[in-house]
């Protein structure tokens, strides 16, 4: 059994406004890595700030929650989530 867990976040860049979307195992670890400029994509957007975060039983799953996300591609959709703190999403 895996007992692992994984974390779907959310930053917002506090330079340009962007959202960045990710997901770790180890949410300080790699909130740590992305301010410190550790993160190619996220360099040159810092500094960062966690708008969101919803933990998930395993990082196979927060990943696919992640991958979903990323998908969408909408701001709003982004933005509904950091407001109301929840991913609902179908099938």
């Amino acid at each position: 059994m895996n007992n692992m867990n994984g974390f779907v976040y959310i930053l917002e860049s506090q330079k340009n406004k962007t959202y960045y979307i990710g997901s770790t195992n180890n949410l300080e670890r790699r909130l740590d890595e992305h301010n410190s400029g550790k993160v190619k994509y996220t360099k040159n957007l810092r500094p960062l700030e966690l708008k969101f975060f919803k933990k998930y039983d395993s990082l196979t799953e927060a990943r696919k929650v992640e991958y979903k996300l990323k998908k969408l591609k909408r701001r709003d959709i982004i933005e509904k989530i950091i407001k109301e703190q929840k991913i609902i999403m179908g099938p």
